[in-house]
């Protein structure tokens, strides 16, 4: 038996945090840091269980993104994972299905960093790759993050986007995107 949950943080149970943080450290292979999970905090959490044991998690947050001259509200997907064994099944779909509900509902556009291992996933989905110049608002200000080229991909929402443009995210500690 499969059972999708979605809840704000502040709804999860402290246990139940505390497992899909080890799920995640296991699906990263220990890559995860502890900036990643704080990224993954203070939004809408997916969490999967089948038979009784959590197998999959996905996030969205609220942040800032900064596209032709307007600051936008994204629904920004973090700590994607599903556990190795249990890879698929449809497993992801159910979780990224769930987290597109909420940033659809809620959100301008969403945006997510994705591993190359899960680029034709993402576009599969409708998930576009961006293009354009990417940067962060940092407290020194403006930083360009070529380094991200290729990995960001953004779900269009009601806004125009010019996926060819610049996008601009706004600061956090660790990895920006």
């Amino acid at each position: 038996m499969i059972e999708l949950m979605t809840a704000h943080t502040s709804d999860v149970d402290r246990a139940v945090l505390h497992g899909a943080r080890e799920l995640l450290d296991a699906v990263f292979e220990g890559e995860m840091t502890p900036e990643d999970w704080e990224h993954a905090l203070g939004g809408v959490h997916a969490l999967l269980w089948e038979e009784g044991q959590l197998v999959g998690h996905a996030a969205v947050v609220q942040r800032r993104v900064v596209h032709r001259g307007r600051a936008l509200r994204a629904g920004y997907v973090e700590a994607v994972g599903v556990r190795a064994d249990r890879r698929g099944r449809g497993h992801g779909a159910m979780l990224m299905d769930a987290v597109e509900r909420v940033v659809g509902g809620a959100y301008e556009l969403g945006v997510l960093g994705s591993s190359d291992e899960a680029v034709d996933f993402y576009r599969r989905r409708g998930w576009r790759p961006w293009r354009g110049p990417l940067s962060a608002l940092t407290p020194e200000g403006v930083r360009p993050t070529p380094e991200e080229a290729g990995a960001i991909f953004v779900l269009p929402g009601a806004v125009p986007l010019d996926l060819s443009g610049e996008l601009t995210c706004d600061w956090r500690e660790g990895e920006v995107w």
